[in-house]
């Protein structure tokens, strides 16, 4: 029953009225936070319908902007592959060409400044650079949170990139359902669980561009969507089919710029860096 009444309330809150003229400004930046070459889609759909498809994706991070507060939404590959490009499987590349404090400084922002950083899901390639901004407060899936405090062996995850909050006194927050987390409609995070137990997608709402609607890794690529495909890697299968039901119902019912976590084809729905979305 709660779990029907937070994803009731996220999709009353998703129809929320648009933010006001007198509301802080709010901005968009889509950071580049690494690159796979020849990565393998069949991982990607437990009905084997992607076996045999490969395809380069991308790793992406967003910095918002909520008047003089910024936020940082995932945060990619370990900062010390940066400038580097490793092949951690026959066939398979990664790389970072640059770390986010570096692109961050680009458009003026210091680390210090971030004030949220908020992580969709516990997976490696969404946190490798989490710890590079010690004093902000962390936003994360309540359940997925907890697993991470168990210090678990597992080649997704990576424990010690939130050693400032899970062994530090940094600020954080354990997020159960949706988040609203400016208060305003602007910015919130949406429970999206069965990827992990945790996971979360995020809806930003910007006054010229409109809603933007990140999927996190309830799809990686554009690929998984007509199938509703299910990655073999998933925790709960049921979880990631319900997840896809309430992201599809918000697609149709606000009709937002949707991004797909890792599909390169998506990258160009928003502005090139340095430029942003507002």
């Amino acid at each position: 029953m709660k779990a029907v009444m937070a994803m009731a309330a996220g999709l009353m809150l998703a129809a929320a009225a648009p933010a006001s003229a007198s509301d802080p400004v709010v901005k968009l930046w889509r950071l580049d936070c690494g690159k796979v070459k020849n990565g393998d889609l069949g991982m990607f759909a437990d009905s084997f319908a992607l076996d045999g498809k490969r395809k380069d994706i991308v790793i992406s991070c967003y910095l918002i902007r909520h008047g003089d507060d910024y936020l940082l939404w995932d945060t990619g590959f370990g900062a010390e592959l940066a400038g580097r490009e490793e092949e951690p499987i026959p066939g398979v590349k990664v790389s970072l060409a640059r770390t986010v404090v570096d692109q961050l400084r680009q458009i003026g922002v210091k680390s210090e400044q971030v004030r949220h950083v908020a992580i969709s899901h516990m997976h490696y390639d969404h946190s490798g650079q989490a710890d590079s901004f010690p004093k902000a407060t962390l936003l994360m899936g309540a359940e997925d949170l907890a697993i991470l405090s168990a210090n678990p062996k597992n080649p997704l995850l990576e424990p010690q990139r939130f050693d400032p909050w899970l062994k530090g006194d940094a600020p954080k927050e354990a997020v159960n359902g949706d988040k609203d987390i400016y208060g305003d409609g602007s910015v919130v995070m949406l429970t999206l669980p069965g990827h992990t137990p945790g996971h979360h997608g995020l809806l930003v709402r910007l006054k010229n561009k409109g809603p933007v609607l990140i999927s996190g890794d309830l799809y990686h690529v554009a690929e998984q969507v007509p199938l509703n495909a299910v990655p073999t890697f998933n925790m709960d299968r049921a979880q990631t089919l319900s997840s896809q039901q309430r992201f599809g119902a918000i697609a149709q019912a606000l009709k937002p710029t949707v991004i797909i976590a890792h599909e390169p084809a998506d990258v160009a729905k928003l502005p090139t860096f340095p430029e942003s979305a507002d």
